[in-house]
């Protein structure tokens, strides 16, 4: 039996209980936990903002131990350390072709399968977002792990699998700042701090954040912001102020709103660049009108997993983290146990702390 964090339906409280895991299927492996973060995503499946099948056991940001691998698994073997990837690309759909692995077509039909029982009553459970960390074990598909890069801790290696490659990634691959250049960051929560850290690596010459709450400045300065506003009405007019009246090079959203979206691209330079971040619902309608598009000439655009290929990109990202020059556990805020993920939930609607960090 293995303790496990399950939704039983959109909106109802996460529920711990005992589940029951199959052995691992021939191109599967059981992997030990050692820690799983607790993403924004995670409290979007729990409200159904993100639809996946259900119920489930929720958890997609995670590191551990293989400790059983299926018949047909030849490349890892029962000890390897490694992290959870949760959307593995197929290698054939068309988006794969074009090398655009992070909008692989196929990447989460695992979240349909069957994964685990309750223990009780034997009622089938759904892996969530493929990998089912919220956890003390898994099993996944032999695709949906990575090895841990060396020299760094399972228990920090875990906020690779979604918050430092989703930051990472916005400000490398989707926003592609380059050195000098301003970045103005919305939402100081795990991807907001990873994606200020990431603009600092990138060599920008200023960087803002931005967040409701007075208390993530000291988050946002420690990750290396060299400014910090609180969220208002007037926060696009103080960027433009503070960046020489023109405005910043690029803003990356992290929030997930309509407003916030409209405010980072306003907060940009004519032709600055938006990468918007943050998954928000259907209802968050965000409107321009046809001269000011012209005008501004801005580029908005969506990003997905950071636009990251996960197998190219933990090896860089181990490199800066060994270098001292990422710092995966500033990303924390606080260490928790599988009860305190609805706490965590709290936290976050109310726009508090950074990562919470379930340890096992």
């Amino acid at each position: 039996m293995t303790r496990a964090a399950v939704v039983r339906a959109p909106r109802a409280p996460l529920h711990l209980t005992d589940i029951t895991l199959p052995a691992p299927a021939p191109h599967q492996v059981r992997v030990e936990l050692a820690a799983a973060g607790v993403c924004h995503s995670d409290l979007s499946l729990a409200d159904g903002t993100l639809r996946v099948p259900l119920p489930a056991v929720l958890g997609h940001e995670g590191a551990g131990t293989v400790t059983e691998v299926g018949d047909a698994v030849t490349h890892l073997a029962p000890g390897d350390r490694v992290v959870l990837n949760w959307a593995p690309s197929c290698g054939s759909c068309h988006a794969c072709g074009l090398g655009e692995v992070w909008l692989c077509a196929d990447a989460l039909t695992g979240a349909g399968d069957v994964h685990a029982r309750i223990t009780d009553d034997g009622t089938d459970l759904h892996p969530g977002l493929n990998v089912a960390a919220f956890a003390e074990e898994t099993v996944v598909a032999a695709k949906c792990v990575l090895p841990a890069p060396d020299g760094i801790p399972l228990t920090d290696a875990a906020l690779l699998g979604c918050a430092v490659l989703t930051g990472y990634g916005a400000v490398h691959h989707s926003a592609r700042v380059r050195e000098g250049e301003s970045v103005v960051v919305y939402g100081v929560g795990g991807v907001g701090l990873a994606a200020i850290q990431s603009a600092r690596i990138a060599g920008a010459g200023q960087v803002l954040a931005v967040d409701v709450s007075p208390a993530k400045e000291e988050l946002a300065r420690r990750a290396g912001a060299t400014d910090f506003l609180l969220a208002s009405d007037t926060t696009a007019k103080e960027v433009r102020r503070r960046t020489g009246g023109h405005g910043a090079d690029v803003a990356v959203e992290c929030v997930g709103r309509a407003a916030t979206i409209r405010t980072a691209w306003e907060s940009t330079r004519r032709g600055g660049r938006t990468t918007v971040v943050g998954i928000g619902g259907k209802d968050q309608q965000v409107t321009f009108n046809a001269l000011e598009i012209f005008h501004w000439g801005r580029t908005l655009s969506g990003c997905v997993y950071g636009n990251s290929d996960p197998a190219r990109d933990l090896p860089v990202l181990a490199g800066h983290i060994r270098a001292g020059r990422f710092d995966l556990a500033s990303l924390v805020t606080e260490r928790i146990t599988l009860d305190g993920i609805p706490a965590a939930f709290d936290n976050m609607l109310a726009g508090r702390g950074g990562r919470a960090l379930v340890v096992f």
